[in-house]
């Protein structure tokens, strides 16, 4: 069954086409990744979904609830897309926790503020739930420690379970390791790995290839603004069966 269903999007920035009429579904409880070079629209298209970028033109569904119509101007209100913001979690490549909190406090902001703002949940019940996800991510003995006190891999595993402690439908990544020294990366991706093995629905834009290979059920191609290839992620990786994407993927030795 199909979580999310973007059709037909595009996005112009000044006499720039960035997105060139994306359409695509993920399912619930499946990984997807999105690979091309720099500047093929990746980013853009997460921001996007997550509607930190209006679309020019297409729609974005949500559990077949139309979240987002570029020709119905009652979808784009701001105070709605706040709401509609919540169906998504992002993970930024440079973590973008606030310094001046604990890592539990940045896991838990978002929710209070919310509960302040809607009832529903106790403080004592979102620090419980924030304790719980620092500890999935194996950082329950860095609950009270500040962002500098952290490695870039420790930081970007508080900035994931920050994400989750919204409950998003879909959990979104933007190159989630590469702001990580090398020897950092490993770790982060073990957690990207477990999710996917929780059935945590996913779209992970990313340059690990081989990652990409075995984590994800899909993988899109996009190069220039257009998805060029885009099926199972072995198939697609292993044996590509465009050109673009052949050449792309002859720059990764590990694939």
């Amino acid at each position: 069954m199909a979580i999310l269903e973007a059709q037909h999007l595009e996005k112009h920035f000044g006499s720039t086409q960035v997105l060139k009429d994306i359409s695509f579904s993920l399912n619930q409880g499946e990984a997807l990744s999105i690979i091309g070079s720099s500047g093929s629209g990746k980013t853009t298209l997460l921001r996007c979904l997550n509607f930190l970028e209006k679309p020019d033109s297409g729609t974005i569904r949500v559990r077949d609830e139309l979240l987002f119509d570029a020709d119905d101007p009652s979808t784009q209100l701001e105070s709605e897309i706040r709401k509609k913001r919540l169906h998504f979690g992002l993970v930024f490549q440079s973590f973008n926790l606030f310094p001046q909190y604990t890592a539990l406090q940045n896991v838990t902001l978002a929710r209070e503020l919310i509960a302040k703002e809607r009832g529903g949940e106790s403080r004592e019940e979102i620090l419980a739930a924030g304790e719980a996800l620092l500890e999935q991510m194996g950082l329950a003995d860095r609950a009270g420690h500040y962002p500098h006190q952290l490695s870039g891999g420790q930081q970007q595993r508080v900035a994931i379970a920050r994400a989750l402690a919204m409950q998003p439908d879909i959990l979104c990544f933007d190159e989630p390791t590469s702001a990580l020294d090398p020897e950092l990366t490993g770790e982060v991706l073990r957690v990207i790995r477990n999710l996917a093995e929780q059935k945590t629905t996913m779209i992970i834009v990313t340059h690990e290839m081989a990652f990409a290979r075995d984590v994800a059920d899909e993988v899109i191609f996009m190069d220039d603004g257009v998805i060029v290839e885009q099926g199972p992620s072995k198939e697609v990786i292993d044996n590509p069966q465009e050109e673009r994407t052949r050449q792309f993927l002859s720059r990764y030795s590990e694939t």
